[in-house]
């Protein structure tokens, strides 16, 4: 009998699609609403459509699901295509507080949850494009 711990990706751990869609959808829906996120969610253009899309390609992408992402935009590049907006400790928190809640209602397995997260906090950390003083730009606008 195969253990379902056991399946390939973390991508079809979570559930697919669907669990990716649901993610993002609630991360943004976290972003919209959120006092913490206030800074970032300013950081965004209005409409969160497009944003939203991207991230569920990248995701889906990233946890070892379809490549909806590369064939389209190529090498992900993320701290080069963040580089236009000032990320810090503050951001990177309030990232990481709207993805944690997004996860924890998302994905049901806890080990895959935890390593997700995980994952994405070091990723989150590498981004960070200022200072430890959030109010030190020298690393920020290119």
């Amino acid at each position: 009998m195969e253990d379902a711990g056991q399946k390939d990706t973390i991508f079809e751990r979570i559930g697919g699609t669907p669990a990716i869609d649901r993610l993002v959808d609630l991360f943004y829906e976290r972003m919209d609403t959120m006092v913490e996120a206030k800074g970032i969610r300013a950081m965004h253009a209005a409409d969160l459509g497009p944003t939203r899309d991207i991230l569920k390609r990248y995701l889906s992408e990233w946890t070892g699901g379809p490549k909806l992402y590369s064939p389209e935009k190529g090498h992900p590049r993320l701290r080069q295509r963040h580089m236009h907006v000032a990320i810090g400790e503050e951001e990177r928190d309030a990232w990481l507080t709207c993805m944690r809640g997004a996860l924890e209602e998302t994905v049901s397995d806890r080990e895959a949850r935890e390593g997700l997260y995980e994952n994405m906090a070091k990723l989150a950390d590498w981004m960070r494009n200022q200072a430890g003083n959030p109010h030190d730009t020298r690393g920020g606008h290119h």
